[in-house]
C-alpha cells in the first residue's frame, strides 16, 4: 500500500459578533466550501460572496488554494466577515510576505463591535418602559 503525501492544512480563525469561522487552506485548484456547501450556495447575497473571496482576490491567490470553512453562530453577514478574517489570517500564516497587502486592505483587523447588554429596569439595552406621570 503506497502512502499518499497529504498536504497539511494551514488554519486561521475569524470572529465577528458571535460568529466563529474555522478556516483551513491548502494549495490546490481553488475549491471553496463553507459548511460542506459551495460558497455560492451557502452565502445568498453577492456582497457576502465578494467579502469572503476578497483576501484571495486582493493578493491574486484566487485559484491557487483550496479553502474549507466551518462557521457557526450569528447571521450570514457576520459569518461572511468572520470567514474573511479567518482566511486572511490563514494566508498570512502560510505566506508572511502577504501581510502588508492584507493589512492595507483591512482584512487583518478584527471588528470588535458586539451587542450591548440589557440593563435591569429597561426593556432592551437602552429602551426603557414608557413613562407615565399620572
Amino acid at each position: 500500500m503506497a502512502a499518499t503525501a497529504t498536504v497539511p492544512f494551514i488554519w486561521g480563525t475569524g470572529r465577528r459578533k458571535t460568529a466563529v469561522a474555522r478556516v483551513r487552506i491548502r494549495e490546490g485548484t481553488g475549491a471553496f466550501l463553507v459548511n460542506d456547501l459551495p460558497v455560492d450556495d451557502y452565502f445568498p447575497l453577492e456582497v457576502q460572496r465578494t467579502d469572503v473571496r476578497a483576501p484571495l482576490t486582493s493578493t491574486e491567490m484566487g485559484g491557487r488554494y483550496d479553502v474549507f470553512v466551518n462557521v457557526r453562530g450569528s447571521g450570514k453577514h457576520s459569518q461572511s466577515g468572520a470567514v474573511m478574517l479567518g482566511l486572511a489570517r490563514a494566508l498570512k500564516e502560510h505566506r508572511p510576505d502577504l501581510e502588508a497587502a492584507l493589512r492595507d486592505h483591512g482584512f487583518l483587523t478584527r471588528d470588535a463591535r458586539m451587542v450591548e447588554r440589557k440593563k435591569y429596569g429597561h426593556k432592551k439595552a437602552r429602551r426603557s418602559f414608557q413613562f407615565s406621570k399620572r
